[in-house]
């Protein structure tokens, strides 16, 4: 049984920046893309940013591309979400993603396995 666990939201100002973190417990088999997602109120969930376990190969959505950084520590099974210059329309709960495959397309229905979220709010 995989879990996955967030933490690190909060809130900050347009401008501001916070580090999700992801702790992934359990065992999974092969290399496969994590990612993190983001659901904003009345808004369908939307991918932001994935990367592969097996050679760390990154996909951003348009929308945060230059400010969020993924990455991950297989060592520690753990994956980060940095978020810089944040933005009123970067709020929203945040969820790790793992077990995905075909990564570029940051798509839900990829995923396997998911956290319960951690929520961000930008205020302007």
């Amino acid at each position: 049984q995989v879990q996955l666990v967030e933490s690190g939201g909060g809130s900050v100002q347009t401008g501001g920046s916070l580090r999700l973190s992801c702790a992934i417990s359990g065992s999974t088999d092969g290399e496969y893309c994590m990612a993190w997602f983001r659901q904003a109120p009345g808004k369908q969930r939307e991918g932001v940013a994935s990367i592969y376990t097996g050679g760390g190969v990154e996909y951003y959505a348009d929308s945060v591309k230059g400010r969020f950084t993924i990455s991950q520590d297989n060592r520690k099974n753990m994956m980060y979400l940095q978020m810089n210059n944040l933005r009123p329309d970067d709020t929203g709960v945040y969820f790790c993603a793992a077990g995905g495959v075909r990564c570029w397309e940051l798509a839900q229905v990829a995923y396997k396995y998911w956290g319960q979220g951690t929520q961000v709010t930008v205020s302007s």
